[in-house]
């Protein structure tokens, strides 16, 4: 059986146009679930993992108006509620569509940390934006009383910045393989894992930080030894000169041309560029790994090689 893991991103979890409730959520993750459950059918082994960038800015928020009443919690508390709503509402969609379809599955949640190095040049210069927006006063006060480092948005407004560091291990990797091997469906690494640094004692401790899930989703396909990763978006596929009149559909692409096309910079930051990012060093780790990016309803074709970007 073949071993995926698959990243899911925002649009799996939220619709747009749609209000950002609790039951609206949990009704587009049941549709999510449907193309999960087309792929296990399929005789696919499942490793899912996920994005939570609108989920934990929510939360971010209501810990920031209501201090008036109940402290707010630090961001890497912020980013594990994330990571265990977002899980819960995976475990009651999949596990409802999976009963459905009579397969015997169950599906577990595991809150999951991620080391990332202290060291890592990207907290020098914090650049992914969290929260809400202030005046550039309001901003300047925050900064002064909390220490945050605090930036202006694409003239927006003003916004709390922290690292977006690589993660170096998973730490609650055994757990997920005992799970997986056991045959559990394992939800992980939500939103890039919960960032942690070793302290002096060599201790744990959460830090103020954001993983890009798609990093988090590779390291874990890595350490899992997993066939493909597959990375589900709002997109079918991956294109260069998107959006222009020259623009190129990719079905499949090899590390060269994958390299050259982000030395040239077709690919946006923050956007389909750590998908690609991801999807090459996956690729390069062991001989016969494959990548995949496409969006949730082809999956299952992508997976075949007749739809979807395949990265080889």
């Amino acid at each position: 059986m073949e071993k995926l893991v698959i990243a899911l991103g925002g649009n799996a979890l939220q619709e747009a146009g749609k209000p950002a409730t609790a039951e609206s959520q949990l009704d587009v993750v049941e549709k999510t679930s449907e193309y999960i459950a087309d792929i296990i059918e399929a005789g696919y082994g499942v490793i899912v993992a996920h994005g939570n960038g609108p989920q934990v800015g929510r939360i971010v928020l209501q810990n920031e108006y209501a201090t008036a009443i109940t402290p707010s919690m630090p961001f890497d508390v912020c980013g594990a509620m994330s990571q265990g709503y977002i899980g819960y509402h995976i475990q009651q969609g999949l596990s409802k569509v999976l009963a459905k379809r009579g397969i015997n599955k169950q599906v577990a949640t595991v809150v999951t940390q991620v080391v990332v190095d202290k060291n890592d040049p990207k907290f020098i210069n914090p650049s992914k934006p969290i929260g809400p927006f202030y005046t550039e006063d309001e901003a300047k006060a925050i900064a002064s009383e909390k220490g945050y480092t605090m930036k202006e948005d694409a003239g927006r407004g003003w916004r709390r910045v922290v690292a977006s560091p690589m993660p170096v291990e998973i730490v609650e990797l055994d757990a997920v393989k005992c799970l997986v091997d056991n045959g559990f469906i394992t939800v992980t690494v939500g939103g890039g894992g919960i960032p942690v640094i070793k302290n002096a004692d060599g201790n744990l401790e959460g830090t103020a930080a954001v993983i890009d899930k798609d990093l988090a989703s590779e390291k874990l396909a890595e350490d899992l030894d997993a066939d493909a990763l597959v990375i589900l978006t709002a997109v079918e596929n991956v294109c260069i000169n998107f959006g222009k009149p020259n623009q190129k559909t990719l079905s499949v692409l090899d590390t060269t041309e994958a390299k050259k096309y982000i030395a040239e910079g077709h690919f946006a930051p923050g956007s389909m560029l750590p998908k690609i990012e991801a999807a090459v060093k996956f690729v390069e780790s062991k001989p016969g790994r494959r990548s995949i990016i496409t969006s949730l309803d082809k999956a299952v074709e992508a997976l075949k090689g007749v739809a979807g970007t395949t990265i080889k």
